[in-house]
């Protein structure tokens, strides 16, 4: 599985685009993973938006996460979820969850890595890397140290998220992060697919910049 690009959607900053839309739109531009994320919406009305969500991800083989909630993840048929610091431990979702589904865990050190690794992570995100709007109440940031300690600890897929941008991408992969999860670098960016098609291209480079200099 590839986690180059992971587009979180945002209809708050989306400028009036749908989840769906925003998730076409990404995947056009080179996204690898789609995560449905909305702290607003009703139950129902969150089943709906990632059903349609489902579709698009469905037809191009993209990667489906819902955030936060493992009961509507399941509900419309997604890949996975992605918990954070305050939901369902991963131990008690990797109980209930069917074979093959997967589970992304929020991290904040190499300790919180290795327990959810064991607890049944299948990737992590270092979260958050930098400050961001989207991490307001945080007030820790792992940083690159962070990213680095975690990446030595744990050998499962890790994204970096909070605060990125084109000018850190290279900073976080040659920390060690596989990839890069963003919200408003791309979601609230007038074209969205072009902004994912130069997040990607950077991601790509910087990796291949990250392998010629462990060579």
């Amino acid at each position: 599985m590839n986690y180059d690009l992971y587009v979180i959607t945002d209809i708050t900053l989306s400028g009036g685009r749908s989840h769906e839309e925003v998730a076409r739109l990404a995947i056009e531009g080179g996204a690898d993973v789609i995560q449905l994320r909305d702290k607003t919406c009703s139950t129902r009305r969150l089943v709906r938006a990632g059903k349609r969500v489902r579709e698009v991800t469905l037809r191009t083989g993209t990667t489906f996460i819902i955030n936060d909630r493992l009961d509507v993840a399941i509900a419309c048929g997604a890949d996975g979820v992605h918990l954070g610091y305050d939901d369902l431990p991963v131990s008690s979702a990797r109980a209930i969850v069917p074979r093959g589904f997967i589970i992304g865990v929020s991290v904040g050190s190499a300790d919180e890595a290795i327990q959810a690794v064991q607890d049944g992570a299948d990737y992590l995100a270092a979260s958050p890397v930098f400050p961001t709007a989207q991490k307001a109440e945080a007030v820790i940031h792992c940083g690159l140290d962070g990213i680095r300690q975690i990446r030595a600890a744990v050998s499962v897929p890790l994204v970096a998220i909070g605060g990125i941008g084109m000018g850190n991408i290279c900073d976080v992969i040659g920390a060690g992060a596989d990839g890069v999860a963003v919200i408003s670098a791309v979601v609230a960016q007038p074209d969205i697919r072009s902004a994912a098609r130069a997040l990607k291209e950077r991601v790509q480079n910087c990796k291949a910049a990250r392998s010629d200099s462990n060579r």
